[in-house]
């Protein structure tokens, strides 16, 4: 478990969400992990006729910006990581991308989820991938694109931090950690299954080959270079699910310890070395995600910041700018007591006027309406809150393991109204940070597999608890 520090260097992490993305340059050496902020873009979905589209040049434009930056920064940079969200895709034939990616919020995808129910039946999924039910998983939208003859036309497809790694670099693989959340990797063996493929009538020549976080796709390609500038630093593949990458950078010291990786979704749940494929694990939607080094991310989806930022959006439609600060100090002093509704309901994933559904939503379950917008993101913060507690509850009784602390990572850890509400509903302590656990774990990884460090991932932890040691809650009820 100790860890080893051989050398020093830098490294760049890519960081892409759902709303956003940056650049971030990574210093690792002696007793040293630190983070400068070299690029940060938006990432909005468009809307065309044929449905909710990502704008996947304008993205690789500002990324390959971002990096030249970066290099300028630092000429001696040795390594490049893009992790970013999950199951979405581009759909490639001889190399060349054939439509602009669709986003997971899409509708399209209900024409999938009913094909694939109708061949393999829900449980026998479970036992095939371990992944919870979520309509947008890859392959309910692989099949929707097959349904609609768009498959058709393509000889490969690339997730989304492997579809920019590719054009970085002219490799085409896909990491592990992100393959994962496809439906379509074994839960027991980690390979695609071909098999479950072929009864979807999906092609098997379309999957790439598969590697682990930590590999070494290879130098920039000329194309890449004439963006970016001279460098000799090499693509390397992290943990590309953000969330994957965000698990690396928990400054956990022991194993009896809950996550939640909080953004636009929330992620909750325990690390394992093996998956839980019970039917009661099925029942109460838990997944099997892969994890960096083998490990398991044995979690449950929660809607998480999504339904503040989407309500945010539609209040400032008329043109006003709302400081979420000041909301948040607003929230923390209402003292009436807010509905709780259920953040998993899927009536609140696609855009939209978040603030009338889930009006709606409490309607129709005789709940009262919040009447201010302070009242309204209390009510959210303590929905999510509550979700977070449910799920960390089933999660260790599904899985037999005992948690006496929550991790609280990401974005969302900033949210200090959030982080109490969280350790009162769950009765447990709530380690707040880092802020930026995705970056960190993309950073460790690469410095990894650079030699700047060395160990498992306990190893890896020591650094983030030493470099940047979490803000404790205690819970108050």
């Amino acid at each position: 478990m100790a860890l080893s520090i051989r050398s020093g260097g830098a490294v760049a992490a890519v960081d892409l969400g759902a709303t956003s993305g940056r650049v971030l340059l990574g210093y690792v050496g002696h007793d040293e992990l630190r983070l400068t902020d070299v690029a940060r873009f938006k990432n909005s979905p468009v809307r065309t006729l044929d449905g909710l589209h990502w704008s996947s040049f304008e993205l690789y434009r500002d990324l390959v910006e971002g990096l030249a930056a970066a290099v300028r920064q630092e000429p001696q940079l040795s390594s490049i990581g893009i992790d970013s969200w999950a199951v979405d895709y581009g759909l490639l034939r001889n190399g060349r991308l054939v439509n602009a990616p669709y986003s997971y919020r899409d509708e399209r995808n209900a024409a999938g989820v009913a094909e694939v129910h109708g061949r393999v039946p829900a449980d026998e999924l479970y036992r095939r991938n371990g992944l919870q039910h979520l309509p947008f998983n890859t392959l309910f939208q692989l099949t929707a694109d097959r349904l609609s003859g768009t498959l058709e036309v393509a000889d490969s497809f690339l997730l989304i931090p492997d579809l920019f790694a590719y054009w970085l670099t002219g490799v085409a693989v896909a990491e592990r950690t992100n393959a994962s959340t496809t439906g379509l990797v074994g839960v027991s063996n980690g390979e695609w299954d071909l098999d479950l493929a072929a009864h979807l009538s999906l092609p098997g020549s379309i999957f790439p080959r598969l590697v682990d976080a930590g590999t070494e796709l290879g130098g920039l390609a000329p194309s890449a270079l004439r963006g970016i500038g001279d460098t000799r630093a090499v693509v390397t593949a992290v943990g590309t699910h953000d969330t994957a990458s965000a698990i690396v950078a928990i400054p956990a010291t022991g194993s009896n310890y809950a996550y939640i990786s909080c953004g636009t979704w929330s992620l909750v749940g325990v690390e394992l070395e093996r998956p839980v494929l019970t039917e009661a694990s099925r029942a109460a939607n838990f997944t099997n995600e892969g994890g960096v080094d083998g490990r398991v991310r044995y979690l449950h989806n929660v809607m998480g910041l999504w339904l503040l930022s989407e309500s945010i959006r539609d209040w400032e439609r008329d043109g006003t700018t709302i400081s979420l600060s000041s909301l948040l100090a607003q929230a923390s002093a209402v003292t009436t007591q807010v509905p709780i509704f259920d953040a998993d309901d899927e009536t609140f994933l696609a855009p939209g006027d978040m603030p009338a559904r889930i009006a709606a939503w409490l309607g129709t379950h005789d709940l009262p309406v919040p009447s201010s917008r302070p009242e309204l993101v209390r009510s959210i913060l303590e929905s999510l809150a509550a979700a977070y507690a449910r799920s960390i509850r089933d999660a260790a009784d599904l899985s037999g393991t005992s948690v006496e602390v929550v991790h609280l990572v990401g974005g969302g850890s900033q949210n200090e109204l959030l982080c109490q509400l969280t350790a009162d509903a769950t009765g447990l302590p709530v380690l707040a940070g880092p802020v930026e656990a995705t970056a960190i774990g993309n950073v460790l990884v690469q410095a990894r597999a650079q030699g700047f460090v060395a160990g498992d991932l306990e190893a890896l932890r020591a650094i983030v608890l030493q470099s940047f040691p979490p803000r404790r809650y205690e819970p108050t009820l």
